[in-house]
């Protein structure tokens, strides 16, 4: 079975610029691709996760990654999949957040030995001539055609800036530069990246005269279509100090029936037979699924003793056994008792708002120990608390512990 095979079975692969050829390119060659990464964050979350899967697939089997550090392209902003214009972000904070994303890069690729590249596009953009680029490069572009691109067709009723129409551009002279510097001959990436890679390829027909090859891969969605990876705090980070391992966890364990197939697949190196299997279970079965997943997500972004440690706090959560010790926890003083539970719980960050609270209590949502909260006056006192420990439910399957010192 071929790489490409093997991506095909996961579910991986959406669009290619030539099957058949790359398909035989894969299974008889070892190749030199990229994806490419904007540093927009301080980390990478879990639609990233995706990609760096592709790339560990690709790696095994002899291929060589360049990771691309888009510390140019981010300063004009990718308008795929965007309805508004992305925020300016500063030189130093793009460099800042590149220097995180390699950090986190280095847990999924090999670096060593030249098995994988990790560049920036910032070393060849950011030196570019305006004038020289739209003689050399812009000659080769439709400006009629770029229209009809979907990551631009949706953007022109709303309002498209001339930075970002250059984004295609700039990202097609990467795919230049790389093709020249270390001869990539494939981008792969997300489906919203189709347009881009396809004026990459081109581009490099038309300057070098051969061929470069197009794959993009599969959005990480929901059955029905909603982008996954969104929490009620903002993204699925992959950084801990952003999305903690215990959240992180559960996000994964409480994922839709319907979903947990297609993630273990996406996501995990687990065999496709078992995928199959696991995805197959019905009822309370599936859970036996789901926690699978929720580990082997964990322990790839986390390591194993971390996720045994928040699969193990789940299960004291949910099960009864298991180290409590484990789960997410705030700890307050002791002075703090007596408060209304309302306040304590919106200062320590367990809900976002006082009405957010509020909303939990009166829907019934809120329960402390074994007390369903119902009066938006309820007090936290110290009879509540089990050796300085209290255990907190918001909605259905989201635990907190507070501690008192």
């Amino acid at each position: 079975m071929t790489v490409l095979d093997i991506l095909k079975e996961r579910g991986f692969v959406q669009q290619l610029t030539h099957e058949n050829e790359i398909a035989e390119l894969l299974a008889k060659e070892k190749i030199t691709f990229y994806i490419g990464f904007d540093p927009t964050a301080d980390s990478l979350h879990v639609g990233h996760f995706l990609g760096m899967m592709v790339m560990a697939h690709m790696q095994q089997a002899g291929h060589r990654p360049v990771c691309l550090i888009g510390g140019g392209t981010t300063m004009v902003g990718d308008p795929s999949g965007k309805t508004d214009m992305r925020k300016m972000m500063t030189q130093e904070d793009i460099m800042y957040n590149g220097e995180r994303f390699k950090k986190q890069m280095q847990r999924f690729i090999d670096f060593s030995e030249g098995k994988a590249l990790m560049l920036n596009n910032a070393d060849w953009l950011l030196k570019l001539n305006y004038i020289e680029f739209l003689r050399d490069i812009g000659m080769h572009f439709s400006v009629n055609r770029m229209l009809t691109a979907e990551c631009f067709k949706q953007r022109l009723d709303k309002g498209l800036s001339f930075l970002e129409f250059n984004y295609m551009l700039m990202q097609a002279y990467d795919f230049l530069a790389l093709n020249r510097q270390c001869n990539c001959i494939m981008q792969m990436g997300g489906d919203d990246q189709w347009s881009n890679i396809l004026a990459g390829a081109d581009l490099i027909r038309r300057k070098e005269g051969k061929l470069a090859y197009g794959l993009t891969f599969t959005l990480l969605t929901t059955s029905d279509g909603r982008k996954m990876g969104k929490t009620e705090k903002g993204a699925l980070w992959l950084d801990a100090e952003k999305t903690s391992p215990y959240d992180f966890y559960q996000y994964w364990r409480n994922i839709d029936d319907a979903d947990v197939e297609k993630c273990l697949g996406l996501l995990t190196f687990i065999p496709m037979d078992e995928v199959r299997r696991l995805g197959a279970l019905k009822d309370k079965e599936i859970n036996i699924a789901k926690q699978t997943l929720a580990f082997e997500v964990t322990k790839l972004i986390h390591g194993q003793e971390v996720a045994e440690k928040a699969q193990q706090a789940a299960e004291a959560l949910f099960g009864g056994t298991g180290a409590l010790d484990n789960a997410p926890t705030v700890t307050i003083t002791s002075e703090i008792l007596g408060s209304k539970a309302i306040d304590v719980l919106t200062d320590n960050g367990i809900v976002s708002s006082k009405s957010e609270g509020r909303r939990l209590i009166q829907q019934g949502g809120l329960s402390i120990g074994d007390i369903k909260v119902t009066d938006l006056d309820f007090l936290l006192t110290a009879d509540l608390f089990e050796n300085n420990s209290l255990l907190i439910r918001k909605g259905k399957k989201t635990y907190y512990r507070i501690i008192v010192e």
